[in-house]
């Protein structure tokens, strides 16, 4: 008997264009990579030149009639449109393709329900398919229905949710109960972190710019680093020693994407707030990009949705090693830039100077007599800080160096 889940299934994408010049083309560039993330492979694709998607049917009667006979014709198993549709909208287009309709939200949730590898993720990522399905449960009782797995059968998919839309609910309050105790751990890691005096930074970036290879480079974490969209979900902190013996602590995050769906930022936003609470954030942009703008517009709206504000930014322009000839690279919103590439350490030696003056600016410069008695301050600069010299006297010891300033009051 042949496997239905190892049939690769082939995809037709569904896009709107609402003006001339607008971003629809790399858009759509973009949810065929997330197609292959999610294992299917893209056969065709239809856009329609219109001021606004249909209410009824997303694309005009015209334009999902062509798109039917495409999927005829080429033996599609499914369609996939580049925008969150309504429950009517997955109806209404399901009765004319005659195939599955699958939203660019479904599809992203999908592929984080299939790489949340830790508890946290797991719940995080069931959370937000439950509250998608429980708005579009009318619209994807059809699909969920049919025989078989397949992308948008994932997760609780594959418990018939559609049968009851109270059991939904009940899941999602459990579901939440679980979240709040596992944040609750999230924040006591998170005071524990605080208490070792070690400044922290999160990495941040749109989703494929090369995060998990900068914290394997800086760290040796062993995160899982892959050319595909959306390869690491669950966040992973490490310990960066910089050449001065200043140390640091790494957290990379989740990636950003256009049109990130709200369900995944709400229900991922203890994770996310990790760029909240942390003392700096390394931003990395994949310098060889050709949409990196937008997708440097997307990381800092995201970040303003989170709350997350004054902080100090430091853009890390990566991927330099593809990039031919000279090019600009700017950003107006960071406080430093750097230009680099992950995967060959090109710039990381400017890179790590340029974080250790930003760290020791932070720092309060400490030359001091302590007493024998006093010995134990010492310590506590050796512990936290960066002690440059140390030399006993008849009268004490000498101590020069650097201290958190939070530490400052008690190496007094």
């Amino acid at each position: 008997m042949t496997d239905l889940n190892e049939i690769q299934e082939k995809m037709i994408l569904i896009g709107i264009s609402t003006s001339d010049g607008d971003d629809t083309k790399r858009s759509m560039e973009e949810l065929s990579e997330l197609v292959r993330t999610a294992g299917a492979e893209t056969v065709g694709c239809v856009i329609q030149n219109r001021e606004s998607m249909h209410p009824a049917t997303y694309l005009g009667k015209g334009k999902l009639e062509e798109a039917a006979e495409l999927v005829r014709e080429l033996k599609a198993t499914g369609v996939v449109c580049d925008d969150e549709l309504s429950p009517a909208q997955l109806r209404n287009m399901e009765e004319v393709l005659g195939s599955k309709v699958i939203d660019r939200t479904l599809l992203i949730l999908d592929i984080f329900a299939a790489r949340a590898a830790t508890r946290e993720g797991k719940i995080q990522v069931e959370l937000a398919q439950l509250r998608y399905r429980a708005t579009h449960l009318v619209g994807l009782r059809n699909s969920l229905s049919r025989l078989g797995g397949g992308i948008g059968t994932r997760g609780p998919g594959e418990k018939k949710l559609e049968t009851d839309r109270r059991l939904i609910h009940e899941r999602i309050g459990r579901l939440k109960g679980e979240l709040e105790e596992v944040k609750r751990n999230r924040e006591l890691a998170r005071k524990q972190r605080s208490q070792s005096f070690l400044p922290t930074a999160a990495i941040v970036g749109y989703t494929n710019a090369g995060k998990s290879t900068l914290l394997n480079a800086l760290t040796d974490a062993g995160a899982v680093q892959e050319d595909m969209l959306f390869a690491t979900l669950d966040p992973l902190t490490r310990k960066c020693s910089l050449p001065d013996g200043q140390e640091l602590l790494l957290t990379d995050t989740v990636g950003f994407i256009r049109k990130l769906p709200h369900h995944l930022v709400e229900a991922f936003r203890s994770t996310l707030e990790e760029a909240k609470y942390a003392d700096l954030i390394l931003h990395v942009v994949d310098a060889s990009n050709p949409d990196m703008d937008m997708q440097m517009y997307v990381v800092y709206d995201t970040l303003r949705r989170l709350n997350v504000v004054d902080k100090t930014v430091i853009t890390l322009f990566n991927k330099t090693d593809r990039i031919e000839g000279s090019c600009i690279l700017k950003d107006f919103k960071a406080d430093r830039t750097f230009q680099i590439s992950a995967k060959t350490g090109a710039g990381f030696e400017e890179m790590k100077e340029g974080l250790q003056e930003l760290l020791r600016s932070r720092n309060v410069y400490l030359d001091r007599l302590y007493s024998y008695s006093e010995a134990g301050k010492v310590q506590l600069i050796r512990k936290f800080g960066q002690l440059k010299s140390e030399e006993y006297t008849p009268e004490g010891i000498a101590v020069t160096g650097y201290v958190p300033a939070e530490l400052y009051s008690q190496v007094l």
